[in-house]
């Protein structure tokens, strides 16, 4: 008796929980959709381009209009698409052994339902990372970074395309 009613308690968690499970994205607490998915899965193929130190996969996917701000006051530090190519090529391609793991924290849209062209979507990353480059001594240094950042995404009528936060 007491292992059917253990059989029937399990039964019931389980279902309990799998219900739940739908309500988010995969892995998040980002409330589940088409569209939210659809822009988390641009997020991943991002994050793991950026593992392979893929620039070329990551201009790919950086809309034509980027614009960065680097997060300071200052507009010495901005740049554009082409930037972010220089930005890529000089400092990306140094790097090795990159392990670049984001947390997906939030992510709110313009749209709703089925994305148009034109749609704007943001998401906040927590960010733990680290890679080797090689300091002024040229011995290997590997850094440690965790961040927070907002990725900034416009649906072009056909995927999701990167307008800041690379």
């Amino acid at each position: 008796m007491h292992r059917w009613l253990f059989f029937i308690s399990l039964l019931a968690v389980s279902a309990s929980c799998a219900g739940k499970q739908g309500k988010f994205v995969v892995g998040t607490r980002i409330p589940y959709s088409e569209s939210n998915n659809a822009v988390l899965k641009a997020c991943e193929e991002y994050r793991l381009a950026v593992e392979r130190g893929d620039a070329d996969a990551l201009m790919l996917m950086a809309h034509k209009q980027y614009w960065e701000d680097s997060g300071t006051p200052s507009g010495s530090d901005d740049y554009g698409y082409e930037g972010l190519r220089n930005v890529l090529l000089t400092r990306l391609l140094k790097a090795t052994d990159i392990r670049y793991s984001v947390r997906y924290m939030g992510l709110s849209q313009q749209c709703q339902g089925e994305p148009a062209a034109g749609c704007r979507a943001a998401v906040d990353i927590l960010i733990d990372a680290s890679y080797t480059v090689s300091n002024a001594y040229g011995k290997p240094a590997r850094p440690d970074k965790r961040d927070q950042n907002q990725l900034v995404l416009e649906w072009d009528g056909r995927r999701w395309l990167f307008l800041s936060g690379m």
